[in-house]
Order: C-alpha cells, then structure tokens, then sequence
C-alpha cells in the first residue's frame, strides 16, 4: 500500500509539474537603462520646397497587385500627382494616379497636406520605381510586388510591435533594416507614442513617419493599431478615437468587406492576413464580430496554406504588464482560432518577447471547471513582439512558475523574421537588439496547421 501510495504521489507532483512549468525563461536581461526619444533633429525633413515626407506604403487591394502610396507635403496640397513604371521598362513608359488630400486639427496641432494615393493592377513579382514631388523636391523611390498568390509561393515577412522613436527603437529599426531577408513588415500596433507626450503632441507623428521611412518607402508595412493609435482625450476635446492613425495611415479595408479601416485582411503570396482591433467592440453582432465570423469562411487553404492573425493586445502573456488584458477577447474567439486551424497570432502591448506552445483554453463551461490551457495540435502558436523599444520601456517582470503555454520568454528589444517556405514549413527566427543579426536567440520551424499538423515542440 505504501507503494502504492508513493506511486499516486509521484503521478500528482509530475502532473501539477506538467501543468505549472513551462518552457525556457532565458537567462540574459537587457540593462534597464530608460529608454529615451531621440531629439526632433535626429529627424530632418527632407530638403527643397514642400519637399515630400513621411512616405510609407502598404498593400493597396486583395491579392498583391495594388499599392498605397501615403506621404504629408508640409505647405501646399500640389503637386498631388505620383508618376511610376517598371523597372523593367523605358521611364518614357510611365503612368500616373493622383492622390487624395486630408488633413486634420488635434488640439493645438494641424496637420500637414496628407495624400493617398492607390495603384492598382500592377504585375506581379515587378520591380517598380515611383516618384512624387516636383523641382528640387522631386524624389524617387522603389517597391517590388509579391509574387502571385498560391500555394507554395515563398515569402518572408519582418515582424515588429511598439516601435516608438528611442535610441532603443533605432536600434531595432536598424537591425530590421539591415537584414535583406524582410520582403514586407507586419506591425502589430503602436506606432509613434505621441500620447506619451503632453497634449498628445502631434509633431511626433511627424518625426515616426520621418524616422521609419528608409523602410516604409520601399516595403510595404501592414498596419495594426494598438492602443498608443486611440489618441482619445476628452480632455483636450477630442472625442474621436484613433484621428491621427486613420487620417495619416490608410489600409485596404474595402476590398476585404470591412465597415472599418481597424479590422481588415489581405493575402499576400501563400499567406491570409486577418488584422484585428482589439479596442474596437467585438462582443456578438458587433461588426468586428459579425465581418470576422464572416471572413473565416473565405480563407482557402489550398490557395493561401498559412493563416496569420495580427492584434495588439495578447491573448497568452506570462509577464506582470498588461496580465489578462486580452482575455475578453480570447474568450470571443478562441474557439474560432482553433477550428479554422490558425497558424500564427502575432500581438504587440507587452514591451518584451515570448513565444507561446500550441494551446487552447476553449473547454471550458461553467459547470466542468476545465479553465487550464492545455496543448493542443489545432490551436495556434501565439508570439507577443511588443520590444520595439519605446519610451515606456521593457516589461521584465515574469509570472512565476513560468506557465506551460510559455515555450520561451525574455526581457529585451528585438523583431523577428518569418520566412515562409512552402505550404507546410516556415523558418521563425526572433533576434534580440544585442545580438549580431545573423544570431538568432529564438528560433524554430513551424509547421502548418492545415498542410502538416505535427507537434514543433519536439525540436
């Protein structure tokens, strides 16, 4: 009986081990210096009259074929005009689209002449080179367009969140764009933190655009807004939420069916991109709700094999900041993630890395108390990338014992890179900013859920 009795011990203490411990929490912390903006100066406008600025792009129509073209002129709305031509081809063979003009008034700020322009119906797989400006402030820039949708079409995607304007985020900024790997950014919210500032001051929205546009001009970046893109105070007078995002950073929402610019998706060579708001209402018969319930039924994994969900607050998150905030929404759709096979949820908010196991938390109900994650082969991996290196710092507190959903966690800046391979395999590597960049201190295969469903954590 005695043995017996040690044999039932043994089982509980290997089960609660099971169910409390997780993967690796490294080891190596980043120093806990504040993170500090760099000086306005660091971030010069370019030179010549109404000289064109803050020039990003990103996907302009469904598949790949359309472009956005977004830039500010900071005098005049003219010339509104953006000129391109493959590479490929005589520059006498050019075309030509106008852009359409906003501006906006926050509090004591106004803006500059915002433009958005769509090229549509491009080739794919082409390089072209388009201009916009005029005289001595004319400039030229570059872009080349993803190969055509399909199945085993590779691709790799740099992702970022909360990125911010630091001496951290440079350094971040800078490893990304160093690497010739990354083909488009996805950027799971945060942008420029200028509500961190007194009045929300807007000038910083300016200095990001300036600051990231090495990269933005040239590469698309798919845009998620995070809650530093709200810019809601009541107190200032402004009761519209997320007007300096949605005015200066446009996203092909219409072509996807969406009734707004924060929930939207796209595809891109073999990926499905759905991009969600998680502070926009998603409780039932909300039209997040309704539109995602939706767009699930679009996603054809023979066509486009790997699904890949972006929101900025996590669902998983083992450190002390920002604890449960997402929990609403994972209870809302979770069970969604799982059946629709979702490969990857990438989120923002927490400013630090983890990487999650294959989990899922949707057995519960309210008589079973069955409320633990556990693994599961159909769920998704979720990855939180929040160390983009902004001024509110790194979150570096961790819940303790480290949780069995958590496959790997650290407390320092970086961004990762995701290169697709074919519809079954992908390469992940996230590379922390005091690493060399061809160093990678997470790294791992991923495999798809709906092409080969296989367990990763026996790497």
């Amino acid at each position: 009986m005695a043995a017996i009795a040690q044999s039932i011990a043994l089982l509980l203490f290997l089960s609660l081990a099971y169910l409390s411990h997780g993967g690796i929490t490294s080891r190596f912390m980043r120093k806990l210096e504040a993170s500090v903006d760099m000086p306005a100066e660091a971030f010069p406008p370019p030179s010549g009259h109404n000289a064109p600025e803050q020039v990003h792009i990103t996907q302009g129509d469904r598949n790949g074929r359309g472009v956005i073209i977004s830039w500010v002129t900071p005098l005049s709305p003219k010339p509104n005009v953006v000129r391109y031509w493959a590479a490929d081809s005589d520059e006498d063979h050019d075309h030509t689209v106008r852009s359409r003009i906003t501006t906006y008034k926050y509090y004591n700020y106004t803006s500059g002449f915002i433009h958005h322009a769509t090229i549509s119906d491009l080739e794919y797989d082409t390089k072209y080179f388009y201009e916009i400006g005029s005289g001595d402030a004319k400039r030229r820039f570059f872009f080349t367009t993803p190969p055509m949708v399909g199945p085993d079409v590779p691709y790799t995607f740099g992702i970022i969140g909360d990125l911010g304007q630091t001496y951290d985020s440079n350094q971040t900024f800078e490893h990304y764009y160093s690497n010739s790997k990354g083909q488009a950014v996805l950027f799971v919210g945060d942008l420029s933190y200028a509500d961190n500032h007194p009045f929300h001051d807007n000038r910083k929205w300016d200095t990001w655009g300036r600051f990231v546009e090495k990269s933005t001009a040239y590469q698309p970046w798919i845009w998620t807004a995070g809650n530093h893109e709200m810019d809601f105070a009541p107190e200032l007078g402004e009761n519209t939420p997320f007007k300096p995002f949605t005015h200066r950073y446009h996203v092909p929402y219409k072509s996807a069916q969406s009734s707004s610019p924060l929930w939207y998706s796209i595809k891109r060579a073999s990926a499905y991109i759905i991009v969600l708001s998680s502070y926009s209402a998603y409780g039932t018969y909300t039209p997040q709700y309704q539109w995602l319930k939706n767009e699930f039924t679009k996603v054809k994994r023979e066509e486009t094999p790997w699904l890949i969900v972006m929101l900025h607050s996590p669902w998983y998150n083992s450190y002390d900041y920002h604890y449960m905030e997402g929990e609403s929404m994972r209870v809302m759709f979770e069970p969604w993630f799982v059946e629709n096979k979702v490969d990857l949820v990438l989120s923002g908010h927490v400013h630090a890395y983890e990487r999650s196991e294959r989990v899922s938390n949707v057995r519960y109900n309210i008589t079973n108390r069955l409320s633990t994650p556990i693994r599961d082969i159909n769920a998704p991996m979720y990855v939180t990338i929040g160390d983009g290196g902004n001024i509110e710092g790194l979150a570096n507190q961790f819940t303790e014992p480290q949780p069995n959903y958590s496959a790997f966690r650290e407390a320092s800046f970086g961004h990762a890179l995701l290169e697709i391979k074919n519809r079954t395999h992908a390469y992940y590597t996230w590379h922390r900013n005091h690493d060399n960049e061809p160093v990678a201190a997470d790294s791992l295969w991923i495999y798809n859920r709906y092409w080969y469903p296989e367990d990763e954590s026996s790497q």
